[in-house]
């Protein structure tokens, strides 16, 4: 099972990562979602092990340690402001030019060019 659950991982990397790199704001906003699910199941998959909650009392042994639970949490309540601020950018962004593709900036090709050639 924790192999089948790796790949998943892996998965969710390699497609975050392929739309994060797409100059489409909305492509890369779903990439970051994306990458932020397989982090907060990698978490979860390499930390935790089989055992009883750990609120019900009783001995230490057999339970399961609640910090990566608690770390995945606070995660998750982080992706979810940076995601709302850059789904406000991006829309931001369409609403001025029209389309939600990055383009180059001209400034940037121009000092390019400067030292290209000296």
């Amino acid at each position: 099972m924790t192999l089948v659950v790796l790949i998943v991982v892996a998965a969710l990397f390699g497609i975050g990562t392929y739309l994060v790199l797409s100059r489409a704001l909305a492509r890369g906003v779903i990439g970051l979602a994306l990458i932020s699910h397989g982090a907060n199941l990698f978490i979860l998959v390499v930390s935790t092990r089989s055992g009883a909650a750990p609120i019900i009392d009783g001995g230490i042994e057999g339970l399961t340690d609640p910090l990566p639970q608690a770390m995945v949490l606070t995660a998750i309540v982080i992706t979810f402001g940076v995601t709302a601020f850059l789904l406000a950018l991006a829309l931001r962004s369409f609403l001025l030019t029209g389309s939600d593709a990055v383009e180059d900036d001209i400034e940037d090709r121009r000092i390019a060019r400067s030292g290209a050639s000296t």
